[in-house]
């Protein structure tokens, strides 16, 4: 067994492994989580990844009405209870090198890192690969959902060629086809209303059953080189049911990296009237675009920088205990921040499935004197609404 000292490194501001373990994946994928207290994302790898894995984006105030099993171990639990629901994938990106599907669980890994920077708010990765056909790629990552534009999720994802000059497909996607994987009775929580794959205007509009809640999700992508200028690549956009995508095909010499910038706007009925949604997605994702990458991953970092300065706590002459306490301050302001007194703080946060639930009783227990040590009164109080 391995043990979680030896699974994540010693870091003051960072939560960092240094090796891909398929078998502790999933824990991964919710350690290394982001969010911004509207929605969260599980550290799911972009790319096509055939290992285990939970794939998981949540929005705060998005649920579903899961009928609960009854059996006589269950005796006076409610028909049903309120699920926090996996919502469309946003973060997918599908590799191809030379026609070669890029699964780091099908290759040879020769280096690999992934981090959290909780100083800055940002989920990183490197991994040094080869493919079953000799092919070395270096893939670096950088991902981060802003604190600043809520309905913001950003990504810079970059292939080098190591060794060969050839032909690579980014397959950029949002995908709503999504389902929790501790459903009861294995329910389809989402319907389609309307999508538009078109470069310009790209967005994926869905509405849960039940319960009627209305998310519309918009991306725009942008292809560039290391001197930031655009990739002449030839581009493509698909859509079928649940689903869009815009596939990039450029070639790429061998040493040379070439980026893909993936923003997404999502905005749900809880935010906007549903007549505006479509028009208010398409219409933040395109501003944000054009304000790039490193001005908004600033904005947001600064953000991030000035809540440290009000909640961090410092533990001298113990690094493991530093670390974690910065973890759990962390986690906790990417769950709730206070903005808005209809959200609240779920069993597992925006990190996964477990418990199901949108609420917990541990807020008032453990969470509400945290924050009203660490934030002005409005937040405890809206947390308690």
């Amino acid at each position: 067994m391995l043990n979680m000292k030896e699974y994540v490194k010693l870091a003051e501001w960072s939560i960092i492994e240094d090796k891909l373990i398929s078998s502790k994946n999933k824990i991964s994928e919710s350690i290394f989580s982001i969010g911004n207290g509207f929605m969260g994302q599980r550290a799911n790898f972009e790319e096509n990844y055939s290992g285990e894995s939970l794939q998981g984006n949540y929005l705060g105030g998005v649920y579903y009405p899961d009928k609960t099993r009854v059996g006589w171990w269950k005796n006076g639990y409610p028909e049903y209870f309120a699920k926090i629901i996996n919502a469309t994938n946003w973060i997918g990106i599908d590799v191809s090198i030379e026609g070669e599907r890029l699964d780091l669980n099908k290759c040879i890994i020769e280096n690999f890192k992934r981090e959290l920077n909780m100083y800055d708010g940002i989920l990183s990765r490197t991994v040094d690969a080869t493919l079953a056909s000799g092919k070395k790629i270096r893939l670096t990552t950088r991902r981060f959902i802003s604190i600043v534009e809520k309905d913001l999720g950003a990504i810079e994802y970059s292939i080098e060629a190591l060794n060969f000059t050839g032909k690579i497909e980014f397959n950029s996607y949002l995908d709503g086809d999504v389902v929790n994987s501790d459903s009861n009775y294995d329910e389809m929580f989402w319907i389609e209303l309307d999508k538009n794959a078109d470069i310009s205007n790209s967005y994926l509009h869905n509405k849960t059953k039940k319960t009627g809640f209305e998310v519309c999700t918009a991306m725009h992508n942008n292809l560039i080189n290391d001197r930031n200028e655009n990739v002449k690549a030839n581009i493509e956009s698909s859509s079928k049911e649940h689903y869009i995508a815009h596939k990039f095909s450029f070639n790429i010499a061998k040493d040379e990296k070439i980026t893909l910038q993936k923003y997404v706007s999502i905005v749900s009925s809880l935010y906007a009237g549903t007549s505006e949604l479509t028009s208010k997605a398409t219409e933040n994702v395109q501003k944000h675009a054009k304000k790039g990458f490193d001005q908004l991953l600033k904005d947001h970092s600064t953000a991030w920088h000035s809540k440290w300065e009000e909640s961090d706590i410092k533990i001298g002459g113990d690094l493991s205990a530093q670390q974690a306490i910065r973890f759990n301050i962390f986690q906790l302001y990417q769950t709730y921040t206070g903005e808005n007194e209809n959200l609240n703080i779920g069993p597992k946060g925006f990190t996964g499935e477990k418990y199901g639930g949108v609420t917990y009783w541990d807020t008032e227990a453990y969470c509400l004197p945290f924050y009203m040590r660490t934030a002005d009164h409005s937040v405890a109080r809206n947390l308690l609404k």
